[in-house]
């Protein structure tokens, strides 16, 4: 091993950027390299936090938003430059977020020691082998080059959609299998049809009604036809500003539930979303405490009822969990009111090419008697698909093929152990191969959103700094004011030094 520690971390998204920062900030002796990797320009914005031509806004108000557990109203703050009159109840654009991620890498880098240092690598990883009997990870980059690192994490994000029966035949002109792999463009008065009714059709459906090259229009020549359809035809609930920390459950008897069936863990949820609502609160909050505590639901429950809650329960979780802004369902409802959304319920059974169109047979659901669908274009907008052993990433593909990493039975993901070490083919962990992101669900199941993700972050950067060679994990830094001139200014709280000292001591 070098003298200098090399920390590989592929993927520079929410989840990657945070590991970075945290790492960043610590304050460990060692002299550390962390090479940050991302396929795209999008450097700690990710997919999701990407600039579009769509003000796409976040489903989660700006109060819940920091990066930082210790400043909760971080992401706020930074916000006001923009949007003086913000408040902790406002949905503001994902791409004010993307932002904020980037200055809370470039605040983190700024302020790190001189032993601790930053490089952005703009690569694709396609393969990682252990080298040095184990030791240490030679990670291959699609331009031919490597890179040797001692300890490698994988912040990979959501994966595409699964790939839909029937769909091979269809033009790429008149299918998109991965609405985010690209830009969305839409004609005006273009029928189309989006498989799935959660978030990810959503944000398709608002990109769709509203072309960002065509000024609106209320005629309905021009007007985009918008068919959605998914086996229940539900559509994400609506966000309230309720308090998320109020609401005090009996855990212990949820968790009683978890061990015996699926049924009876689903008739307590909902006696306590019950209890919630006969009280006069909000059940959102009892939905909130419920994610708060569903990786030990999840890890308490047999394998049998695991399988019960994917198959029947998750569709209703899902509806209630991943909600919209108030604003962005409004819409959503508007569009309906004048025709030009329709939600459906039901089973695809084929799809045709009949020149440029493409015709779908699909069948309502309780019903016998298949109808059919006439459409410009088919979306898919069924969501990532969480099935690793189905992923199309060379890099998920290699790992698994080596035995680096493993999936369960259920395959809701890759298996981990203590913050996020890999779990190898036969049942090892791995003591400096990580994953943090959405594959966790295999065994925490509620870890899409920020503020679950960026615990596991945090915990697994206290683990590297630890390996690195140990110190104490600081708070945030000064927040970057200003980049000119290749001249960094930055302000630092009181009572913190740009050292590094931990916030609010």
């Amino acid at each position: 091993m070098s003298p200098t520690r090399t920390i590989v971390i592929v993927g520079a998204g929410f989840s990657g950027t945070l590991v970075a920062a945290n790492l960043l900030r610590s304050q460990s002796g060692a002299a550390t390299r962390i090479v940050l990797i991302e396929r795209s320009n999008c450097f700690a914005r990710g997919k999701a936090y990407a600039d579009s031509a769509h003000p796409f806004l976040l489903n989660v108000p700006a109060g819940r938003m920091s990066a930082d557990p210790r400043r909760p109203l971080d992401f706020l703050d930074f916000a006001r430059r923009q949007y003086p009159s913000a408040t902790v109840e406002d949905f503001l654009p994902r791409a004010l977020y993307g932002e904020y991620l980037e200055s809370v890498l470039l605040d983190a880098e700024v302020s790190a020691p001189a032993h601790m240092r930053l490089e952005r690598r703009r690569a694709d990883a396609c393969g990682i082998e252990p080298i040095d009997g184990g030791t240490q990870y030679r990670v291959q980059l699609s331009d031919g080059d490597s890179l040797i690192a001692d300890d490698v994490t994988l912040a990979l994000g959501n994966p595409p959609p699964a790939e839909l029966p029937g769909t091979d035949a269809l033009h790429e002109s008149c299918y998109i299998p991965d609405p985010w792999s690209s830009p969305l463009h839409f004609r005006p008065g273009e029928s189309i049809l989006l498989i799935g009714t959660g978030l990810t059709m959503v944000d398709v459906a608002l990109a769709a009604a509203t072309p960002p090259t065509t000024p609106p229009t209320t005629a309905s020549v021009d007007r985009t036809t918008i068919h959605c359809i998914s086996r229940h035809g539900l559509l994400p609930a609506s966000q309230t500003p309720f308090s998320p920390t109020s609401f005090k459950g009996d855990r212990t008897a949820l968790l009683r539930a978890a061990s015996f069936s699926a049924l009876t863990l689903f008739r307590g949820v909902r006696e306590l979303v019950d209890e919630t609502e006969r009280s006069g609160n909000d059940w959102r909050e009892a939905i909130t405490f419920i994610r708060s505590i569903a990786p030990a639901l999840w890890q308490r429950l047999p394998l049998r009822e695991k399988r019960r809650i994917l198959r029947h329960v998750r569709p209703y979780w899902d509806v209630h969990r991943h909600r919209l802004a108030a604003e962005t369902l409004a819409k959503l409802q508007q569009m309906r009111r004048r025709d030009q959304l329709h939600v459906h319920a039901g089973r695809l059974l084929t799809f045709e090419r009949i020149g440029a169109q493409v015709r779908v047979t699909w069948r309502p659901r309780g019903e016998s008697q298949a109808r059919t669908l006439i459409v410009d274009r088919v979306v898919n907008c069924t969501g990532p698909d969480y099935n690793a052993r189905r992923s199309r990433d060379p890099l998920v593909r290699s790992l698994l093929a080596q035995g680096l990493a493993s999936t369960d039975s259920l395959k809701p993901g890759i298996r981990t152990g203590a913050c996020g070490a890999l779990i190898d083919s036969r049942g090892r962990t791995a003591p400096n191969l990580f994953y943090v992101g959405p594959l966790l669900r295999a065994d925490h199941w509620e870890v899409t959103a920020a503020q679950e993700l960026r615990g596991h972050a945090e915990r697994l950067a206290g683990l590297l700094v630890a390996a690195a060679g140990g110190g104490v994990h600081a708070g945030p830094p000064g927040r970057v004011q200003a980049v000119s001139g290749g001249r960094v200014q930055t302000t630092v709280p009181s009572g913190q030094t740009r050292a590094g000292r931990r916030y609010g001591e």
